[in-house]
């Protein structure tokens, strides 16, 4: 008797419309899940997961389903909410620190008091090291991406990827991104939203306890986000068994793009013209560039984006000397009225950065530090699972050569 939920592998296959061998190389290829029968002698397939595949399979002859869902433990996102392993992330970006919400992610454990030391100096001199090799033009993030693997090349034990360790090395990787941005005010404490906002501005953190919340908060709401396309590298990368430098390096490598973290700063383009102009005539100037306003609308959610209003929310505790508040307010409405969109998080976190005149590339550098919290977290999945199980097949449209052709041509 077949428990109920599963299926046999006939039933699985005729389900998929394929072979049982077909079937066989879905599983080889990690595409689906078996499990052994009770009496060992066959294989059992997961309705849901059978369901899903078929969900997914392309509709052409000869073409092979796309790879399926990755299970994960970490973010859900369902009614435009999002949760980090059950916690509402909208109320951790109000109440937690970003340093505890890393060891949730991470671990599952509740350390509210949890604060990152930072690396060991031979790390941080050599993130320093390769950060500074690089002309001055060099944005934050390319700053990023050098001392990240100038850290690898400086942590011996960066092959390790027992949980503790890995836990470690995350640790050390967001005191190497610090690291390798010089300080530009003196750094108010410990944490390391305040490490942060010490290298994005000459402002001292206390004259603005507002917007250290809110960057706070931005940290903790950019941390993870599903299976975002950066995030997909990350796992590709961990899943080859590559160490937590090399994850985090494949991660910033794919949000280095004006359709992922480079949203925030085109935003902020959208934010500032309407400054200068009025929001219609920013609005409109965008639409006839680009076809389409960054920062607004996302594919995930229907009415609204929660880390948008809550992190807008907090920026509007902030000191407004330029009326940029009201700018967004306005364009806002616009948005709403006009096209029927809403604001996303990346244009919440470029009126965060314009109203606390962080420099142009501040977007996309808090971004890239707070993401790197969800890579580890999605790293430490990855290496508890079936190593280079994410391998989608490809279907060839090229032309094609028979081989009487290929004997006839001249040798």
């Amino acid at each position: 008797m077949v428990a109920e939920g599963m299926l046999t592998t006939q039933q699985a296959a005729e389900r998929l419309g394929v072979k049982p061998q077909t079937l066989y190389a879905y599983v080889s290829r990690g595409l689906v899940a078996r499990v052994r029968a009770a009496d060992g002698k066959g294989s059992l397939f997961a309705v849901a997961d059978i369901e899903a595949l078929a969900d997914r399979s392309a509709p052409a002859r000869g073409e092979a389903p796309a790879a399926p869902a990755i299970r994960t433990e970490l973010t859900l996102l369902e009614d435009d909410r999002l949760f980090y392993r059950g916690r509402d992330a909208t109320v951790l970006a109000e109440r937690s620190t970003f340093e505890a919400t890393a060891v949730w992610l991470w671990t599952a454990r509740d350390e509210p008091r949890a604060r990152f030391v930072p690396p060991a100096e031979r790390l941080a001199a050599a993130a320093r090291a390769g950060a500074d090799a690089l002309p001055a033009t060099a944005r934050v993030v390319d700053r990023f991406k050098a001392a990240v693997v100038a850290a690898s090349v400086a942590d011996p034990l960066s092959l390790d990827l027992r949980a503790d360790s890995v836990v470690a090395t995350g640790h050390a990787l967001v005191g190497a991104l610090l690291a390798a941005v010089p300080e530009r005010a003196p750094v108010a404490g410990e944490g390391v939203a305040e490490r942060l906002w010490a290298r994005l501005t000459d402002a001292p953190a206390s004259e603005s306890a507002a917007g250290l919340r809110a960057l706070e908060a931005a940290l903790i709401l950019l941390a993870d986000h599903d299976i975002a396309t950066s995030t997909y590298a990350a796992r590709l990368a961990a899943s080859t068994r590559a160490d937590p430098y090399a994850v985090v390096t494949a991660g910033l490598a794919v949000l280095d793009g004006p359709k992922h973290g480079g949203a925030g700063a085109l935003a902020r383009r959208v934010l500032v013209r309407a400054h200068e102009t009025d929001p219609v005539t920013a609005l409109a100037t965008t639409l006839r560039e680009g076809g389409s306003v960054p920062g607004f609308g996302h594919v995930l959610y229907r009415a609204h984006d929660p880390r948008a209003e809550t992190l807008l929310r907090l920026t509007a505790a902030l000191p407004d000397p330029h009326g940029f508040l009201a700018v967004a307010t306005e364009l806002i409405a616009v948005a709403r009225d006009r096209f029927g969109t809403f604001p996303a998080v990346d244009f919440a976190l470029a009126l965060l950065c314009e109203l606390c005149a962080f420099p142009a590339d501040a977007e996309e550098s808090i971004f890239a530090l707070a993401r790197t919290v969800g890579w580890i977290a999605h790293a430490l999945e990855e290496y508890r699972s079936t190593p280079i199980r994410h391998r989608p097949a490809g279907v060839y449209t090229g032309p094609r050569q028979g081989r009487e052709e290929l004997r006839e041509q001249p040798t």
